[in-house]
């Protein structure tokens, strides 16, 4: 039977929802995959099945997106004074849809992720929340000067346990920057989440509200299809518009889903092929409170581990890195950041800290790079 648990730490996720917060945190691809959830284990769990591996057809994903999505924007203050607002949609309005749909697959009351647990192993791994060390992660890609990096080399950028995506947001919105000033170089985001109704109902429109916001003032579509500042109507025009601005700009957005194993790998590798058969490609692993458990940790480890191998052995002339953000200890449930580094040396990678959060519950940020 799954077990269910709430980290119950104060002040843990940035999620301000009147509601109970968190919806749910191969290989195969799905061309007609539905959001539903799934009994099956998230991560290792034993005598537990692994939900498959799957890559989500974009543009399936799309067209299960009701007409209109609600928002709210959080800021994060950056180390140099700067703020970035990242969009985020309302977890109220997951709900909405929810209900709206005769056909899903759940009672909407019984959708993992909203209801009053953090994380309920084998079912929901916290896709929902909006977590404290993603707004670290955030911080530190700022301090590491990516919104240059983006605009010197091609980019593949994959976010395991993505969720809400705000690291993955923040640098998808510095690439929109830059391709305003003229850069057009090509750039991956592989967004993976255990759970398919995640992707579908956080990831990807987070993504069409980030691109809408930061287009609207040259977009008449777009400035009429905001019925408020917190609703975007979801027009048949603003859906093409967004993949036509994504085609354009060699902007690629893949959704992957399922278990971390070998499987997964291999669709990662295939998605992050399609930024440049050769050349300079920087690749850039993120990952944020996604090693809270020992179970966690190890399939963590070693899946990271195979993409940066698997990077290195297929780009000889371009770099590969992780940044991974976590608490320095989850109590009780007996994941930490220090386990994750010694179990990252063992298997031969090298670790710098790059941030340490001493304010309320104690988190770090790492990097992970192979000698």
């Amino acid at each position: 039977m799954a077990s269910n648990f709430s980290f119950s730490f104060g002040g843990d996720d940035i999620d301000h929802d009147d509601q109970p917060a968190p919806l749910a945190k191969s290989p195969t691809r799905a061309t007609d995959a539905t959001p539903v959830s799934s009994a099956a284990s998230a991560f290792p769990v034993q005598g537990k099945p692994l939900l498959p591996p799957v890559q989500h057809d974009m543009a399936h994903m799309l067209s299960k997106l009701p007409s209109k999505i609600a928002f709210s924007l959080l800021s994060v203050s950056l180390d140099d004074g700067r703020t970035i607002q990242i969009p985020r949609r309302e977890l109220w309005d997951v709900r909405l849809q929810l209900m709206a749909e005769e056909d899903s697959d759940v009672a909407p009351g019984s959708e993992p992720g909203l209801g009053e647990h953090d994380v309920k192993t084998g079912i929901y791994e916290g896709g929902f929340k909006s977590w404290e060390s993603s707004v670290d992660l955030v911080k530190v890609l700022a301090a590491e000067n990516m919104p240059l990096v983006l605009n010197r080399d091609p980019c593949v950028l994959v976010e395991l346990g993505c969720g809400t995506a705000l690291p993955s947001l923040a640098l998808f919105q510095w690439a929109l920057t830059e391709r305003k000033s003229g850069g057009k170089l090509p750039l991956v985001l592989t967004l993976a989440d255990y759970n398919p109704s995640v992707l579908y109902l956080v990831t990807l429109p987070n993504f069409l509200l980030a691109w809408a916001l930061h287009q609207r003032e040259e977009s008449p579509i777009l400035e009429e299809s905001f019925a408020s500042e917190e609703e975007l109507e979801l027009t048949p025009e603003v859906i093409d518009a967004f993949k036509d601005f994504l085609s354009s700009h060699q902007i690629t957005l893949s959704f992957l889903s399922g278990a971390w194993s070998p499987e997964f790998v291999e669709l990662v590798s295939h998605s992050s092929a399609l930024a440049s058969a050769a050349g300079n490609v920087s690749t850039l692993i993120l990952g944020a409170e996604t090693i809270y458990s020992p179970f966690a940790l190890q399939s963590f480890a070693d899946t990271l581990l195979s993409i940066l191998e698997r990077e290195r052995r297929e780009r000889s002339n371009g770099s590969a890195a992780a940044i991974i953000a976590a608490k320095r200890m989850y109590f009780g449930v007996g994941g930490s950041l220090d386990d994750f580094n010694d179990k990252m040396r063992e298997l031969g990678a090298t670790i710098e800290n790059l941030r340490d959060e001493t304010e309320g519950v104690r988190r770090g940020v790492v990097r992970c790079l192979l000698p």
